[in-house]
């Protein structure tokens, strides 16, 4: 009988008037309890906009001379830049939250009202036409609506999110760097939260100047910028960083671009975090350890050695992409950040990088290995070591195989 009572209960048959009644008690109780819910969740995201606006008035918003006070929205703070018709800064914080948010992209591109001037508008960055069959043609002035802050970040709540979206959010960005080299930074801050179950501060900021070129077709002149700084402020671990990058296609690891915090507010005018402790303050922006950012998979990674600590003649793993397949022996040197033996006996090699993310691999094949005095992947790991012999293309990775112990030479034995 209850079996019966439940199938009825889910397809919404009913039998006799009194077992209708029953239903239509139920369903109101439910009706209710969507309502409560619906209730608390409008609750909840409001005390989070206000948490998050203490948080950052507490931090405190960015300084910079002859600055009109910050425009806030429900999740984001922003100085606008009417003479470039962009953001001067925008700080917002990502939330641990982030990890349950189910929020879509909202894609609803819009000036903001919030700002007395205007804002750039959808005709700064393309055209957009209807044809005969009522679908859109596009015409656009190449480059991306690129947001400051990124909408993923705001994925907890559709206020937030869709704010994101405000052309006061976007600078104008090239394509092959918006969807690369920052995509994989707002990644990596996303993933530093998760990972560490913490909220860090962002400020995002174009470096505006009057020499800037303007987007050609362009109605309102946004300009566009040559560099782009994202800071990143860990209060409870008493860390930061910021990342100064080219508005380019980047090839380069992300690490290449990350400086103190410091550095990025020489480089904008602004004073940064200025509500922390003076002497905490100072510890956190003038130095940074990059490791400390790096997503699980790249921890241990390191930068390519720079061109002054290479011996004469030899090659760092950043430039040996244009030596790949070249017919000729190249010496390479580098770290040893991963390597392991195969169970067939073969040796492979990686330098500052690790695998999967490896950009120079070395192979020993099982056969050659009695030509080493040593176990070269444990007695190499860790070491700065030099390689010699013909580059080649594996796998979309540049790679040497290795024959003998006399083509390895530690880099203090030079």
């Amino acid at each position: 009988m209850k079996l019966l009572t439940l199938l009825m209960l889910f397809t919404g048959y009913s039998y006799g008037q009194a077992n209708g009644r029953q239903f239509d008690i139920i369903y109101s109780k439910l009706d209710s309890l969507a309502e409560i819910e619906s209730d608390l969740v409008n609750q909840l995201e409001k005390e989070r906009f206000n948490w998050i606006m203490n948080e950052m008035n507490t931090l405190e918003f960015p300084k910079g001379e002859g600055e009109d006070e910050p425009i806030l929205h429900s999740a984001l703070a922003l100085s606008y830049n009417e003479t470039h018709e962009q953001a001067n800064w925008v700080m917002h914080l990502i939330l641990p939250a982030i990890i349950y948010g189910n929020v879509s992209r909202t894609n609803d591109f819009r000036e903001d009202e919030l700002v007395k001037t205007g804002t750039a508008q959808e005709v700064d960055y393309f055209l957009k036409t209807m044809k005969a069959d009522s679908s859109y043609k596009y015409d656009g002035f190449g480059f991306d609506r690129g947001h400051l802050a990124p909408s993923a970040d705001f994925r907890w709540s559709p206020i937030a999110l869709s704010e994101s979206y405000y052309y006061s959010n976007m600078s104008p960005q090239l394509g092959d760097f918006n969807r690369e080299k920052w995509a994989e930074l707002e990644n990596d801050l996303r993933e530093y939260v998760i990972t560490n179950n913490v909220h860090i501060a962002v400020v995002t900021a174009p470096v505006l100047s009057a020499d800037l070129k303007k987007v050609a077709r362009s109605v309102n002149k946004v300009s566009i910028p040559k560099l782009f700084v994202k800071v990143a402020f860990d209060l409870k671990n008493k860390r930061g960083i910021a990342y100064v990058m080219p508005n380019e296609l980047i090839e380069k690891p992300l690490e290449t671009y990350a400086v103190s915090i410091d550095s990025a507010e020489t480089l904008l005018g602004y004073d940064l975090f200025s509500g922390v402790e003076d002497q905490l303050e100072s510890e956190i922006e003038s130095s940074f350890d990059y490791q400390l950012w790096m997503p699980e998979d790249r921890k241990g990674d390191v930068l390519p050695l720079e061109k002054k600590r290479l011996p004469k003649g030899t090659l760092s793993t950043e430039s040996i992409h244009i030596m790949i397949n070249s017919g000729r022996k190249h010496t390479v040197c580098g770290k040893v950040v991963s390597t392991k033996k195969h169970e067939k006996g073969h040796v492979f090699i990686n330098l500052d990088r690790k695998f999967p993310n490896q950009v120079f691999s070395v192979s020993i094949f099982e056969s050659n290995i009695h030509n080493f005095s040593y176990q070269p992947h444990l007695y190499l790991m860790d070491k700065e070591v030099c390689f010699t012999g013909e580059i080649t293309d594996f796998n979309k990775t540049a790679n040497m195989v290795i024959e003998n112990e006399k083509k390895v030479k530690l880099l203090g034995d030079y």
